[in-house]
């Protein structure tokens, strides 16, 4: 079971020193030995300093040799199994909480570590700027694609879904226009009909913002303005959104940012409306 020791170790192991490899490999091989032992004992197992034990732990970003070993003890004794009751093979598809909070912790880390500033304020001057602001999602990302609807919906007006309806995409892309931008999510399975969509959406001069995984960053900048690469693993069956969600979310507060006033009295408006839907119900 990988534990949010394990995770951190996998993730910085090649920015380790050799000495403080051998401690990594150690805890690889069995991460309960940070409960235990104490330091001085793993430092002596993996044939290093008691002093190399104590920088290892912060390189990991611990305070300290017992941060990490009060994490690992309150990991164990919250941590619940869950599985997929109908997997013919449970230790696979069947994981921890932990496990499931660790991968999608490490998801979001990697994912905003990486996202450079002047990308989003670019895609919220793009959006500001915008006559009209598009999204597109499909399959499971349709889901998503709604809710970015409904969100910029609250901050400026003229948001569109495109492709509400199936088999009106000419009627839908007659519509759009230069400066418009296009919010596309997009994840795999992908469907047939995205490299053609897009190659319009280029004779449009759109702005193609595009949100996917890094397995399709080289494709979308292709025909995307900007491209912001979200980390994306799972376990496996259901694909993680976790990422996707919250960048949209970072987007609007972006887009917020740069509207100022605006947004905020736009807000305040839907706000005063819903309350006489209230008042009338």
């Amino acid at each position: 079971m990988a534990t949010r020791l394990t995770l951190r170790i996998q993730d910085r192991i090649s920015r380790l020193t050799k000495a403080e490899q051998k401690i990594a490999a150690l805890l690889l091989e069995n991460h309960a030995l940070v409960e235990t032992h104490s330091a001085t004992e793993m430092a002596g197992l993996a044939g290093v300093s008691k002093a190399t034990a104590a920088r290892f732990f912060q390189s990991l970003g611990y305070a300290d040799f017992d941060e990490a070993k009060t994490q690992a003890r309150e990991e164990r004794n919250r941590t619940q199994p869950y599985a997929w009751s109908q997997a013919p093979e449970p230790v696979a598809l069947g994981r921890s909480i932990g496990n499931h909070l660790d991968l999608e912790l490490l998801n979001l880390t990697r994912t905003f570590e990486e996202m450079r500033a002047d990308t989003l304020t670019e895609a919220a001057r793009l959006i500001h700027a915008a006559p009209r602001l598009w999204v597109l999602g499909f399959g499971a990302e349709e889901g998503l694609a709604r809710h970015a609807r409904q969100t910029f919906a609250r901050l400026r007006p003229d948001v569109q879904l495109l492709g509400t309806h199936q088999g009106a995409w000419a009627e839908d892309l007659a519509m759009t226009g230069p400066r418009d931008v296009l919010i596309l999510l997009t994840l795999e399975p992908r469907p047939k009909t995205l490299p053609s969509l897009m190659a319009y959406a280029r004779t449009t001069r759109m702005n193609v913002i595009t949100l996917t995984d890094h397995q399709y960053y080289a494709r979308a900048q292709r025909f995307s303005r900007l491209v912001i690469g979200c980390h994306v693993a799972s376990y496996g069956a259901i694909p993680s959104h976790t990422t996707l969600l919250s960048v949209l979310r970072m987007l609007a507060i972006a887009y917020l940012g740069q509207s100022g006033e605006a947004a905020q009295q736009r807000l305040a408006v839907i706000d005063e409306i819903n309350e006489e839907i209230d008042l009338h119900d």
